[in-house]
């Protein structure tokens, strides 16, 4: 280990920060959910935070692929099909009152 390792320390030289930035949070899993982490934390030799953190990230960043469709796309052939409603309801004065209380 050179010098610069050694002053970062041993636990952030291996993505861990022990230095108070990272925040715990109780997640209720299912039992086979659970051992999950568990199993790939040992087969990778790292600790199981580390694998849900890698996971949490990696789903929640995940874009949504190319031509992927909206709800809007999915139910856009039934806009409009329900007669004699307003046809905006959002621009009707009668419509929006009470809205938000």
């Amino acid at each position: 280990m050179g010098l610069e390792a050694a002053a970062k320390g041993i636990a952030r030289e291996n993505g861990g920060d022990y230095a108070g930035k990272m925040r715990t949070i109780p997640v209720k899993l299912p039992g086979d959910l659970l051992a999950q982490p568990g199993r790939e934390a040992k087969a990778r030799r790292v600790t199981k935070s580390r694998v849900v953190r890698e996971s949490l990230e990696k789903a929640l960043h995940k874009q949504p692929p190319a031509g992927a469709l909206s709800c809007y796309d999915l139910a856009r052939d039934l806009a409009g099909t329900v007669k004699g409603l307003t046809k905006d309801l959002a621009h009707n004065p009668k419509c929006m009152e009470g809205f938000g209380r």
